[in-house]
């Protein structure tokens, strides 16, 4: 008997196999739960105890084993012999919503084949944000942070918050040391690389380049269409991203040497870097010293003397770096605040220095000691940059508050100084304000408020006029250091500046307002630069991110 009933049950589901009709559209998914095993309902007598409940299930369930077993027995035995196919029909005994679910499975992943979604997904993985550059210093080994035991809720856990007592209140005041432990200590500083080994001494090839004789006449002007053909074969590679400094830049400069490019740049922590793209010294021609605590704000090689590299820092110490000395010398020192500088000579010899809280101070090199000429208060809510005319070395403006101030060296006094003339419009603190590079005829500045303007000041008279007024992104955030916008200084008339927008750039463009060029490269440009500037004679441009690394365009 359980042969020929299990025989009928496979003859059945043939059939039923071979009349399911077929959807031209594909089967339709059907859902597990719908397809219920048949329940066996067990009715007790009345007046049945539990007793005998227990034990006819407890008999059902033996019996139901015995029977199991018996018939698979017949069916092994039936199957040896070639009475029952023993795939049933080729499907290995499926259900038929089993080979629904199949067939759905074949054809969802015939059409994910047809469009190449699973090659896609496959490029995606592959695909990754492409690496920092490599070059120059060496990330350092990040510390082994110690793994604590995860937090608990006492709430969940149903226990009582502790009871946590404040400590008594300061009584008195707080005396801080703004001094010795974080500034370092007056007087020259010897120039010791702390990226190579204790003792050594500098490359010769440095001491060459500084000392080489830069002073070339300026070819003539180009026209615009010229300066933006030249503009478009600035390159940037690979070997021309290095990590010059090890935190976030605050300034840079070229040298202005031309048989190699030499760049020289300051971190928030008080370092300084020299990078010699194409050097052969340790760690991709990159040397690393510290003659600060604090953001090295503003730098600048003496024109005079190219072997000097002045820098200024937050932490209040004004250092000439001379590489023929292999010092660091100190130039001018208070407790701190400073923000910038300008040369006020030809010769490179006096200085204005600009503070934080809108103190102005005349330094001459010349002079014994570290202090300054004359110390005169402008502005005592803030004091951004100092610029100084190119021809007419009398003049300087400087960027306060809201307004920018021109002001006369000669006329000046400890307080509430009158200036020349005065650059209006602007709604938000301004960044930057810079004279053009070759007549001073024009003010560049940069504003919060969105705003980069040009202010026509041939004239000096007591309101410059605005000639262009260009909307771009000027909010950094707090981790990257604010855009300026600075002149190319073989022209008078065109200016660069870092972006936000993505991709990330770097534009060019001219007084009028007319974008000359924008630089764009998103294998080797992928993060905001901030600190741009030009070569004072060469056909190249340098930026500054966030972790250090300089990126060079040139021809």
């Amino acid at each position: 008997m359980a042969t020929r009933r299990t025989k009928r049950e496979a003859v059945l589901k043939l059939e039923i196999l071979e009349m399911t009709p077929v959807d031209p559209e594909g089967p339709v998914r059907r859902s597990s739960r719908n397809a219920l095993a048949p329940k066996r309902l067990q009715y007790s007598p009345e007046g049945s105890t539990d007793k005998t409940l227990k034990k006819k299930r407890k008999t059902n369930t033996l019996d139901d084993k015995k029977d199991f077993k018996e018939e698979e027995e017949e069916e092994e035995e039936d199957v040896e012999n070639g009475d029952v196919d023993r795939t049933s029909g080729g499907h290995g005994g499926l259900s038929a919503y089993e080979l629904e679910r199949l067939e759905n499975i074949r054809q969802n992943q015939a059409f994910l084949s047809s469009i190449k979604l699973l090659q896609a997904t496959e490029e995606l993985k592959q695909l990754t944000r492409p690496k920092p550059s490599q070059r120059g210093l060496m990330r350092s080994q990040a510390a082994v942070k110690e793994v604590l035991p995860a937090r608990k809720s006492l709430r969940l856990q149903n226990k009582e918050a502790e009871l946590l007592t404040l400590p008594p209140e300061p009584r008195g005041v707080l005396n801080y040391d703004r001094s010795s432990p974080s500034k370092k200590p007056p007087g020259p500083l010897l120039m010791d690389p702390i990226n190579m080994e204790e003792g050594s001494k500098l490359p010769s090839q440095l001491l060459e380049l500084c000392s080489e004789d830069s002073k070339e006449e300026r070819k003539m002007e180009l026209d615009l269409k010229e300066y933006r053909s030249t503009l478009k074969n600035l390159r940037i590679t690979e070997d021309r991203v290095a990590k010059v400094v090890k935190d976030r830049i605050f300034s840079a400069a070229f040298h202005p040497c031309t048989s190699s490019l030499l760049v020289a740049a300051g971190d928030k922590w008080g370092k300084v870097g020299l990078w010699n793209l194409g050097g052969d010294w340790d760690c991709d021609g990159v040397l690393l010293f510290e003659p600060h605590t604090r953001p090295v704000a503003c730098m600048a090689f003496s024109t005079a003397h190219p072997t000097q590299l002045l820098s200024l820092s937050y932490d209040g110490s004004l250092r000439c770096m001379d590489v023929e000395k292999a010092v660091f010398d100190d130039v001018y020192d208070v407790e701190d605040g400073l923000k910038t500088f300008d040369f006020l000579s030809h010769d490179c010899s006096t200085l204005v220095v600009g503070a934080w809280y809108g103190e102005v101070a005349i330094v001459d090199r010349r002079t014994p000691g570290n202090s300054y000429e004359s110390l005169h208060s402008l502005d005592p809510k803030s004091l951004r940059c100092v610029s100084v005319h190119p021809l007419q070395k009398q003049y300087f403006a400087v960027a306060e508050s809201k307004v920018v101030s021109i002001y006369d060296s000669r006329c000046l006094k400890k307080t509430k100084s009158q200036a020349v003339s005065q650059l209006h419009g602007h709604s938000l603190s301004i960044s930057s304000a810079y004279f053009s590079p070759c007549t001073g005829n024009r003010v560049l500045t940069s504003c919060m408020d969105d705003q980069i303007r040009i202010y026509d000041t041939s004239a000096l008279t007591t309101k410059s006029p605005l000639l262009t007024s260009i909307r771009h992104d000027m909010h950094t955030g707090r981790w990257l250091t604010k855009l300026s916008a600075v002149w190319d200084p073989k022209r008078e008339d065109c200016f660069v500046v870092g972006s936000m927008s993505r991709p990330r750039r770097v534009q060019v463009f001219h007084e009028k307002g007319q974008p000359q060029h924008t630089f764009v490269d998103e294998e080797n440009l992928n993060t905001v630069l901030s600190v741009i500037a030009f070569h004072p004679t060469r056909n190249a441009l340098l930026g500054g991110n966030a972790s250090g690394r300089v990126h060079v365009f040139s021809d």
